[in-house]
């Protein structure tokens, strides 16, 4: 039982989410700051609400001094039990944590978006171009070149609509696209060789995370007006950015299937991995049948729309990983 009950509610998109703790120190800490672990490189905002009675998910943190940390998640509902103060201050990489960028609630939000409100998340960056109301959506892990093509693309005038997750929804036939995050981590090596108009006027003396050059770049002032898109035109790129590269490939997905496993094995990379939280404790993938069924219908469905033009794996260099495509007519 917990002896001193302290309580939280939080919001991400539609998901709201009730966080309860023994420690008030353990609860998330509003507002939240712009660094490199911050969940504000996930998602546009995470709003902090009144304590819901009927929440879509459940987090209860137990602390217990001295003890083995310890989670047991079982659909909507996570414990977690073990000496977290401790924990925090002694974790190489604070991305990895309940609250960190790359940790538990980021998960989790991805799994009650999915599960309860039909909202699937691209791993991707996505940029709108008003003019042809194309929204492109550049999806791939870490190293893929994703912030490549979201910096060269605001360059060229296109609009950001997310730097990390792009979620999506059905209503009836038509697709749905949500803002995502507004801030992204970026190398200040690829800053200052590639794109030093985005370097930030201060600079921090330190990185956030020991042993990493990325710092957090707030990019929201080159932000699409409108925060959810109906039925725009889509491209979906798969990048690859070779440094010396000459040419510009584009290959296009070899059939329906081919480019419904790529999308299905986005969405899932985030969500359905095991992740370790704060060096120690191992936390099992969320997801079900149910969920990746509704997942795969999901992309699906996103493919055979005549309104997605186009998905590819494409291969460049940082300086041509547009080619032609902002001109293209599909």
């Amino acid at each position: 039982m917990l002896e001193d009950i302290y309580r939280q509610g939080v919001r991400i998109l539609k998901a709201s989410i009730a966080i309860v703790s023994n420690r008030k120190s353990l609860l998330l800490s509003f507002p939240l700051p712009l660094e490199v672990k911050s969940l504000l490189t996930d998602f546009k905002e995470v709003e902090e609400i009144p304590f819901p009675a009927d929440p879509d998910g459940r987090i209860i943190v137990h602390e217990i001094p001295g003890g083995r940390p310890s989670c047991r998640v079982a659909g909507t509902r996570a414990v977690f039990r073990g000496p977290f103060v401790s924990l925090t201050r002694r974790s190489s990489d604070l991305r990895y944590s309940l609250w960190g960028n790359q940790g538990f609630l980021y998960r989790f939000s991805l799994y009650l978006l999915g599960k309860k409100h039909r909202i699937h998340s691209l791993h991707a960056c996505g940029l709108f171009d008003r003019a042809r109301n194309r929204l492109y959506v550049v999806a791939g892990g870490a190293g893929s070149g994703k912030t490549v093509y979201l910096l060269s693309g605001l360059e060229k005038g296109l609009e950001l609509f997310s730097t990390e997750t792009v979620p999506f929804t059905f209503a009836g036939r038509r697709v749905i696209w949500f803002m995502g995050s507004l801030v992204d981590n970026v190398r200040l090596e690829t800053l200052r060789r590639h794109f030093p108009r985005f370097l930030p006027s201060s600079l921090p003396s330190s990185p956030s995370v020991p042993r990493q050059d990325k710092i957090a770049v707030d990019l929201s002032s080159y932000r699409c007006p409108e925060e959810t898109l109906c039925d725009p035109e889509v491209v979906i790129l798969f990048p690859r950015v070779e440094e010396g590269r000459r040419s510009f490939q584009i290959s296009p997905a070899a059939g329906p299937a081919h480019a419904e496993r790529a999308l299905f094995d986005n969405i899932a990379e985030k969500l359905a991995g095991t992740v370790v939280l704060y060096d120690r404790l191992a936390v099992p993938g969320l997801d079900d049948a149910e969920l990746a069924a509704a997942r795969l219908r999901a992309v699906g469905g996103l493919v055979q729309k005549k309104r997605t033009r186009l998905i590819a794996s494409i291969l460049s260099s940082p300086g041509q990983c547009w080619g032609n495509l902002l001109s293209r007519r599909f």
